[in-house]
Protein backbone atom coordinates (compact mmCIF):
# COMPACT_ATOMS: atom_id res chain seq x y z
CA UNK A 1 0.00 0.00 0.00
CA UNK A 2 2.99 2.66 0.80
CA UNK A 3 4.62 2.36 -2.50
CA UNK A 4 0.92 2.46 -4.39
CA UNK A 5 0.49 5.79 -2.42
CA UNK A 6 3.82 7.08 -3.39
CA UNK A 7 3.53 6.06 -6.98
CA UNK A 8 0.46 7.38 -7.65
CA UNK A 9 1.14 10.85 -6.49
CA UNK A 10 4.37 10.59 -8.76
CA UNK A 11 2.84 9.19 -11.56
CA UNK A 12 0.48 12.83 -10.85
CA UNK A 13 2.71 15.21 -10.96
CA UNK A 14 4.55 13.48 -14.16
CA UNK A 15 1.67 13.15 -16.30
CA UNK A 16 0.88 17.12 -15.31
CA UNK A 17 4.34 17.74 -16.13
CA UNK A 18 4.53 16.18 -19.38
CA UNK A 19 1.00 18.14 -20.26
CA UNK A 20 3.58 21.34 -20.74
CA UNK A 21 6.05 19.63 -23.48
CA UNK A 22 3.03 18.11 -25.13
CA UNK A 23 1.02 21.19 -25.37
CA UNK A 24 4.58 23.22 -26.94
CA UNK A 25 4.92 20.15 -29.26
CA UNK A 26 1.84 20.64 -30.49
CA UNK A 27 1.38 24.20 -31.21
CA UNK A 28 4.85 23.73 -33.10
CA UNK A 29 3.29 20.65 -34.52
CA UNK A 30 0.43 22.74 -35.70
CA UNK A 31 1.84 26.04 -36.70
CA UNK A 32 4.53 23.60 -39.06
CA UNK A 33 1.33 22.13 -40.65
CA UNK A 34 -0.37 25.02 -41.89
CA UNK A 35 2.78 27.04 -42.59
CA UNK A 36 4.29 23.80 -44.78
CA UNK A 37 2.74 24.69 -48.08
CA UNK A 38 4.76 28.10 -48.33
CA UNK A 39 7.74 26.83 -48.52
CA UNK A 40 6.87 25.24 -51.99
CA UNK A 41 4.19 28.08 -53.50
CA UNK A 42 5.53 30.80 -53.50
CA UNK A 43 8.64 29.45 -51.51
CA UNK A 44 10.51 30.38 -48.42
CA UNK A 45 12.68 33.27 -49.91
CA UNK A 46 9.70 35.47 -50.34
CA UNK A 47 10.01 35.57 -46.51
CA UNK A 48 13.07 37.63 -47.17
CA UNK A 49 11.44 40.87 -48.90
CA UNK A 50 11.83 44.21 -47.34
CA UNK A 51 7.99 44.26 -47.86
CA UNK A 52 5.05 43.17 -46.83
CA UNK A 53 2.28 43.89 -49.10
CA UNK A 54 -0.03 40.82 -49.04
CA UNK A 55 -3.09 42.35 -51.09
CA UNK A 56 -2.26 44.04 -53.81
CA UNK A 57 -3.35 44.50 -57.46
CA UNK A 58 -0.28 44.33 -58.60
CA UNK A 59 2.13 42.33 -56.45
CA UNK A 60 1.57 40.66 -53.84
CA UNK A 61 5.30 40.60 -51.29
CA UNK A 62 5.33 38.74 -47.77
CA UNK A 63 8.65 40.15 -46.66
CA UNK A 64 9.33 39.18 -42.83
CA UNK A 65 11.79 41.92 -42.81
CA UNK A 66 9.61 45.27 -41.88
CA UNK A 67 7.88 42.94 -39.40
CA UNK A 68 11.18 42.01 -37.78
CA UNK A 69 12.46 45.23 -37.76
CA UNK A 70 9.84 46.63 -36.11
CA UNK A 71 9.57 44.40 -33.69
CA UNK A 72 13.53 45.06 -32.75
CA UNK A 73 13.23 49.02 -32.63
CA UNK A 74 10.23 48.50 -30.59
CA UNK A 75 11.36 45.76 -28.12
CA UNK A 76 15.29 47.19 -27.86
CA UNK A 77 13.65 50.59 -27.37
CA UNK A 78 11.51 49.22 -24.09
CA UNK A 79 14.30 47.32 -22.96
CA UNK A 80 16.31 50.21 -22.22
CA UNK A 81 13.79 52.15 -20.69
CA UNK A 82 12.75 49.32 -18.83
CA UNK A 83 16.25 48.24 -16.96
CA UNK A 84 17.45 51.02 -15.23
CA UNK A 85 13.93 52.08 -13.67
CA UNK A 86 13.34 48.43 -13.31
CA UNK A 87 16.60 47.74 -11.31
CA UNK A 88 16.67 50.90 -9.52
CA UNK A 89 13.22 50.72 -7.97
CA UNK A 90 13.58 46.82 -7.29
CA UNK A 91 17.29 48.16 -5.02
CA UNK A 92 15.18 50.86 -3.24
CA UNK A 93 11.98 48.08 -2.22
CA UNK A 94 14.59 45.36 -1.40
CA UNK A 95 17.48 47.82 0.43
CA UNK A 96 16.03 51.05 0.81
CA UNK A 97 12.31 51.30 1.96
CA UNK A 98 11.26 51.06 5.26
CA UNK A 99 8.25 48.42 5.69
CA UNK A 100 5.51 50.51 5.24
CA UNK A 101 6.92 51.76 1.91
CA UNK A 102 7.33 48.29 1.18
CA UNK A 103 4.09 47.75 1.95
CA UNK A 104 2.72 50.52 0.06
CA UNK A 105 4.57 49.89 -3.14
CA UNK A 106 4.59 46.37 -3.91
CA UNK A 107 0.24 45.62 -4.02
CA UNK A 108 1.03 48.91 -6.19
CA UNK A 109 3.65 47.42 -8.75
CA UNK A 110 1.25 44.44 -8.68
CA UNK A 111 -1.59 46.29 -9.92
CA UNK A 112 0.09 47.49 -12.50
CA UNK A 113 1.16 44.47 -13.81
CA UNK A 114 -2.49 43.13 -13.84
CA UNK A 115 -4.05 45.82 -16.13
CA UNK A 116 -5.26 44.60 -19.29
CA UNK A 117 -3.25 45.43 -21.95
CA UNK A 118 -6.35 46.86 -23.85
CA UNK A 119 -6.65 49.60 -21.30
CA UNK A 120 -2.75 50.46 -21.24
CA UNK A 121 -3.29 50.88 -25.24
CA UNK A 122 -6.33 53.15 -25.06
CA UNK A 123 -4.14 54.97 -22.37
CA UNK A 124 -1.57 55.51 -25.17
CA UNK A 125 -3.94 55.98 -27.78
CA UNK A 126 -5.56 58.91 -25.74
CA UNK A 127 -2.92 60.62 -23.97
CA UNK A 128 0.34 59.52 -24.70
CA UNK A 129 0.55 59.62 -28.66
CA UNK A 130 -0.78 63.05 -28.55
CA UNK A 131 1.70 64.48 -26.10
CA UNK A 132 4.58 62.05 -27.83
CA UNK A 133 3.38 64.30 -30.74
CA UNK A 134 3.33 67.58 -29.34
CA UNK A 135 6.72 67.10 -27.19
CA UNK A 136 8.57 65.99 -30.11
CA UNK A 137 7.31 67.82 -32.70
CA UNK A 138 5.95 64.97 -34.76
CA UNK A 139 3.32 64.74 -37.69
CA UNK A 140 1.71 61.58 -35.33
CA UNK A 141 2.46 60.21 -32.34
CA UNK A 142 1.66 56.70 -33.26
CA UNK A 143 5.39 56.12 -33.60
CA UNK A 144 7.71 52.96 -32.42
CA UNK A 145 8.34 55.08 -29.40
CA UNK A 146 4.88 55.44 -28.42
CA UNK A 147 4.89 51.97 -28.36
CA UNK A 148 7.73 51.44 -26.29
CA UNK A 149 6.99 53.74 -23.72
CA UNK A 150 4.18 51.46 -23.83
CA UNK A 151 5.68 48.33 -23.78
CA UNK A 152 8.11 49.43 -21.22
CA UNK A 153 5.32 50.10 -18.51
CA UNK A 154 3.64 46.72 -18.48
CA UNK A 155 7.30 45.03 -18.36
CA UNK A 156 8.72 46.68 -15.83
CA UNK A 157 6.26 45.08 -12.97
CA UNK A 158 7.49 41.74 -14.15
CA UNK A 159 10.90 43.17 -14.16
CA UNK A 160 11.10 44.55 -10.69
CA UNK A 161 9.31 41.82 -8.84
CA UNK A 162 11.56 39.29 -10.18
CA UNK A 163 14.99 41.56 -9.75
CA UNK A 164 13.52 42.08 -5.87
CA UNK A 165 13.33 38.56 -5.60
CA UNK A 166 16.92 38.18 -6.58
CA UNK A 167 18.08 40.72 -4.63
CA UNK A 168 16.55 39.36 -1.29
CA UNK A 169 17.94 36.45 -2.16
CA UNK A 170 21.87 37.12 -1.49
CA UNK A 171 22.79 36.22 1.78
CA UNK A 172 23.07 38.56 4.35
CA UNK A 173 26.74 37.68 5.23
CA UNK A 174 27.81 39.41 2.03
CA UNK A 175 26.36 42.81 3.08
CA UNK A 176 27.90 42.33 6.98
CA UNK A 177 30.99 41.29 5.50
CA UNK A 178 31.33 44.42 3.28
CA UNK A 179 30.09 46.79 5.74
CA UNK A 180 32.68 45.46 8.07
CA UNK A 181 35.25 46.40 5.69
CA UNK A 182 34.41 50.03 5.74
CA UNK A 183 32.08 49.82 2.81
CA UNK A 184 28.88 52.68 3.22
CA UNK A 185 25.40 50.95 2.19
CA UNK A 186 25.40 52.13 -1.01
CA UNK A 187 28.52 50.75 -1.75
CA UNK A 188 27.67 47.61 -0.45
CA UNK A 189 24.55 47.67 -2.48
CA UNK A 190 25.90 48.48 -5.62
CA UNK A 191 29.49 46.62 -5.36
CA UNK A 192 28.61 43.49 -3.41
CA UNK A 193 24.67 43.02 -3.33
CA UNK A 194 23.73 43.86 -6.81
CA UNK A 195 26.49 41.67 -8.35
CA UNK A 196 25.52 38.87 -6.71
CA UNK A 197 22.14 39.19 -7.52
CA UNK A 198 23.25 39.77 -11.51
CA UNK A 199 22.07 36.71 -12.48
CA UNK A 200 18.27 37.12 -11.12
CA UNK A 201 17.97 40.10 -12.23
CA UNK A 202 19.40 39.16 -16.28
CA UNK A 203 16.83 36.73 -15.89
CA UNK A 204 14.09 38.73 -14.90
CA UNK A 205 15.18 41.44 -17.81
CA UNK A 206 14.54 38.53 -20.44
CA UNK A 207 11.63 37.35 -18.95
CA UNK A 208 10.38 40.61 -19.35
CA UNK A 209 11.99 40.96 -22.86
CA UNK A 210 9.95 37.55 -23.52
CA UNK A 211 6.80 39.75 -22.31
CA UNK A 212 7.46 42.81 -24.59
CA UNK A 213 8.12 40.75 -27.81
CA UNK A 214 4.72 38.79 -27.15
CA UNK A 215 2.91 41.73 -26.47
CA UNK A 216 -0.41 42.33 -29.46
CA UNK A 217 -2.82 44.91 -28.21
CA UNK A 218 -0.75 48.04 -27.29
CA UNK A 219 1.19 47.63 -30.57
CA UNK A 220 -1.70 47.36 -32.74
CA UNK A 221 -2.78 50.40 -31.21
CA UNK A 222 -0.04 52.74 -30.61
CA UNK A 223 2.73 52.32 -33.12
CA UNK A 224 1.00 53.21 -36.56
CA UNK A 225 1.16 49.88 -37.90
CA UNK A 226 3.40 51.33 -41.49
CA UNK A 227 5.19 48.34 -42.67
CA UNK A 228 8.65 49.74 -43.26
CA UNK A 229 12.05 48.97 -42.57
CA UNK A 230 13.65 52.02 -40.18
CA UNK A 231 15.64 52.38 -36.74
CA UNK A 232 13.91 55.75 -36.30
CA UNK A 233 12.14 55.35 -32.86
CA UNK A 234 9.73 59.01 -34.10
CA UNK A 235 8.34 56.97 -37.21
CA UNK A 236 5.74 54.23 -37.43
CA UNK A 237 6.16 50.64 -37.39
CA UNK A 238 4.36 47.20 -37.98
CA UNK A 239 5.08 44.30 -35.60
CA UNK A 240 4.90 40.50 -36.04
CA UNK A 241 2.32 40.28 -33.15
CA UNK A 242 0.52 43.10 -34.57
CA UNK A 243 0.17 41.70 -38.41
CA UNK A 244 -0.80 38.59 -37.24
CA UNK A 245 -3.80 40.10 -35.03
CA UNK A 246 -4.43 42.62 -37.65
CA UNK A 247 -4.84 40.23 -40.27
CA UNK A 248 -6.16 36.50 -39.29
CA UNK A 249 -9.28 37.68 -38.68
CA UNK A 250 -9.64 38.48 -42.33
CA UNK A 251 -7.63 36.39 -44.61
CA UNK A 252 -8.95 33.60 -46.56
CA UNK A 253 -8.44 30.12 -45.38
CA UNK A 254 -5.72 28.25 -47.06
CA UNK A 255 -3.72 31.11 -49.06
CA UNK A 256 -0.58 32.28 -49.31
CA UNK A 257 -1.63 35.17 -47.01
CA UNK A 258 -3.10 33.00 -44.88
CA UNK A 259 0.67 30.12 -44.53
CA UNK A 260 2.24 33.50 -44.61
CA UNK A 261 0.64 34.57 -41.06
CA UNK A 262 1.58 30.99 -39.41
CA UNK A 263 4.99 31.14 -40.74
CA UNK A 264 5.26 34.74 -38.89
CA UNK A 265 3.99 33.01 -35.88
CA UNK A 266 6.06 30.21 -36.32
CA UNK A 267 9.21 33.30 -36.03
CA UNK A 268 7.39 34.69 -33.15
CA UNK A 269 7.37 31.49 -30.99
CA UNK A 270 11.06 30.66 -31.97
CA UNK A 271 12.26 34.21 -30.39
CA UNK A 272 10.46 34.26 -27.34
CA UNK A 273 11.02 30.14 -27.00
CA UNK A 274 15.11 31.20 -26.87
CA UNK A 275 14.44 33.97 -24.28
CA UNK A 276 12.95 31.78 -22.46
CA UNK A 277 15.35 29.31 -22.09
CA UNK A 278 17.99 31.45 -21.91
CA UNK A 279 15.96 33.05 -18.83
CA UNK A 280 15.34 29.80 -17.61
CA UNK A 281 19.20 28.59 -17.52
CA UNK A 282 20.24 32.27 -16.00
CA UNK A 283 17.98 31.28 -13.15
CA UNK A 284 19.09 28.21 -12.23
CA UNK A 285 22.58 29.10 -12.71
CA UNK A 286 21.86 31.48 -9.88
CA UNK A 287 19.88 29.17 -7.85
CA UNK A 288 23.01 26.98 -7.75
CA UNK A 289 25.15 29.82 -6.89
CA UNK A 290 22.52 30.89 -3.77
Amino acid sequence: MRSWTEKIPRLLFASAASCAILIVALIFLFLGREAAPFAVEPGLSALFDIRWIPVSFQQIRFGLLPLLSGSLLVTVLATIITIPFSIISAVYIAELARPLEREILKPFIEILAAIPSVVIGFFGLVVLAPLVKSLFNLESGLSALTGALLLALMAIPTVISISEDAIRSVPEVYKRASMALGASEMQTIWRVTVPAAMPGIVAAVMLGMGRIIGETMVVLMVTGNAGIITLIPSESVRTMTATIAAEMGEVSFGSSHYRALFCVGIVLLLITFVLNIFAQRVMERHGMRS
